[in-house]
């Protein structure tokens, strides 16, 4: 019998409440396009996993009765509820546990949704899990965005990079500490899906602008697994001073903007 990982705390130990604030959120447009292509009517029910601090679940809880929001960090939920309640939401649950645990107890949902999470998953488990519990007009949707600075050609982000390599090494860390290293996605999700029970897949693309401050930058790159602000311990302040001038120095306004793409993966039950 296959052992499921087991999650690792450290992996954005003390950036909930930064990802909340400072991560991209998406545009209402990539909402709506869900809607569109479920039919979505206020009814039904959504399973949110990897939910975070709720940047789908919150947002996009007006177009279900329930939602379902599951993720395996505490401070992630706790922060999700927060923001929940400043939001003035009641229609969602929050459960802590791993998305490889999900079992038809759960009941029957229209949608299933996981951002920026999946590849953090055992994906041939949680697929087949997923599956399960989706009614036969429903399906999966994997939300992603192009905004990864390791890969960016815009000046300002590979100066950003290599300010972050500058303090801890050109090999890029992530969990335990800073200590590990998560290799490229392989296979890509949509090999995944095609070997998995989903009937078809498709690709759709919403763009929209993001603005950035070096505050703001520096906000998000202490949510993300290789640049996590207990990584730089009682340095912080020098980090961000260095950041700052890197940056400056790009675009001395110290105002950035980015054209993002979120890529919305759809995988139909039939």
């Amino acid at each position: 019998m296959k052992t499921l990982p087991t999650y690792d705390p450290s992996l954005f130990e003390g950036a909930a409440e930064d990802y909340a604030q400072y991560r991209t959120k998406y545009p209402p447009a990539l909402f709506a396009k869900l809607a569109e292509i479920f039919n979505l009517d206020g009814q039904g029910r959504l399973l949110d996993l990897g939910c975070g601090p709720g940047l789908i679940a919150i947002p996009f809880q007006n177009r279900f009765q329930e939602v379902v929001a599951i993720d395996p960090d505490p401070e992630m939920l706790k922060e999700a509820k927060r923001q929940a309640a400043v939001a003035g939401v009641k229609n969602i649950t929050w459960i802590e546990q791993g998305a490889e645990l999900i079992n038809p107890s759960l009941g029957v949902f229209q949608l299933v949704t996981i951002g920026r999470a999946f590849h953090w998953m055992e994906r041939e488990l949680v697929l087949e899990r997923i599956y399960e519990l989706l009614s036969d007009d429903g399906g999966l949707v994997l939300i992603n965005t192009n905004e990864n600075p390791w890969e960016s050609p815009l000046p300002w982000k590979q100066a950003a990079i290599a300010v972050v390599k500058k303090w801890l090494g050109e090999q890029r860390r992530t969990g335990q500490r800073g200590q590990g290293f998560r290799t490229p996605i392989d296979p890509p999700h949509e090999v995944i899906i095609a070997k998995s029970a989903f009937a078809r897949q498709a690709v759709y693309e919403v763009s929209f602008e993001k603005s950035w401050t070096v505050s703001s930058y520096l906000g998000y790159l202490y949510t993300t697994a290789f640049a996590l602000k207990i990584f730089f311990g009682d340095q912080a302040e020098a980090f961000a001073a260095d950041l700052q001038t890197a940056l400056l120095e790009v675009e001395p306004s110290g105002h950035f903007t980015e054209e993002i793409k979120a890529s919305i993966l759809v995988a139909w039950k039939n």
